[in-house]
């Protein structure tokens, strides 16, 4: 009988390539993903690797198991998710990924709620960006996912994730105080001169930028990029740079920084809570996710 959980070391291992890769994302030492393949493959009967140099391989057959052993696992994932429905209790460990500003606003929040409603819930907070979260996920890493979304840059569809929407969230333009006379609305095109902070390359939220900049005919003049909310609003009112920020950081609560209206209307993006399919119907993952939704 081939074991779940050997099937989970060898999907994370064909995601990362490397057993050191797989030790890492699983919190393994590489002799215990070693040990665990090598287990894989007396069960499995068969050679699932083969060594090409220093590097461990999949044969024909490994790779026709890695293959399957996601809808195997989804399978399973759902059996358990349906006994754990019929049973109708809340409570084990929910693996939560998010990124920084949903953290703040939307986790931190939830998280006496659902330990008083559910003394026997443990929720366990990992801080990833949309960009590894998401595949994490799919792959079992964690149960639930906080991403966001652009229009410009859809994520990717994965039939195997399931998602629920949250509120959008406006990115508004957050400048050092005094900077400009008045609080008429800006237009984005006349800030052109100004250095600015946004978000490390890489995330959809730093090419978002630079898409509303030069839609609004100009190339930023990018002086820091940092994806800490924190330390943004800390740049824009002593580094004397412009940014545009989420409304989820709450910017206007901070003194040092001013929020104006852009010209044109607002830029937003959307949130959603990303679960995997077989898992949503599961009453811990479903109280974490109602949780979340329910933050005002």
């Amino acid at each position: 009988m081939l074991s779940p959980r050997r099937l989970l070391v060898l999907r994370e291992f064909v995601a990362q390539g490397t057993i050191a890769g797989a030790a890492e994302a699983l919190s393994f030492t590489p002799s215990a993903v070693s040990q665990q393949l090598a287990q894989l493959q007396r069960e499995a009967g068969v050679d699932l690797f083969r060594r090409s140099g220093r590097r461990l391989e999949l044969t024909d057959a490994g790779r026709m198991l890695a293959e399957r052993a996601g809808g195997v696992l989804g399978e399973l994932e759902a059996l358990e998710a349906g006994l754990a429905s019929l049973a109708g209790e809340v409570r084990g460990l929910v693996r939560l990924a998010s990124f920084q500003t949903a953290t703040r606003a939307l986790v931190m929040p939830a998280l006496p709620r659902l330990a008083t409603a559910h003394p026997d819930l443990r929720v366990e907070l990992i801080e990833l960006e949309a960009e590894e979260s998401l595949p994490v996920l799919a792959r079992g890493g964690v149960d639930i996912a906080i991403a966001e979304e652009y229009e410009h840059a859809p994520r990717p569809h994965q039939p195997e994730l399931h998602r629920d929407d949250l509120e959008p969230d406006e990115l508004v333009l957050t400048l050092p105080r005094g900077l400009l006379a008045g609080d008429a609305p800006v237009a984005l095109g006349s800030l052109r001169e100004l250095p600015w902070a946004t978000a490390r390359s890489g995330t959809h939220y730093a090419d978002m930028f630079v898409r509303a900049c030069r839609a609004a005919g100009f190339e930023p003049i990018i002086h820091h990029r940092v994806n800490d909310i924190r330390m943004l609003l800390d740049l824009v009112a002593v580094a004397g740079v412009a940014a545009l920020l989420p409304s989820l950081g709450r910017p206007e609560e901070d003194p040092r920084v001013e929020v104006r209206p852009l010209t044109g209307g607002p830029i937003s993006r959307a949130l959603f809570v990303a679960t995997r399919a077989a898992d949503r119907g599961r009453p811990s993952t479903a109280a974490v996710v109602d949780a979340i939704r329910g933050v005002p």
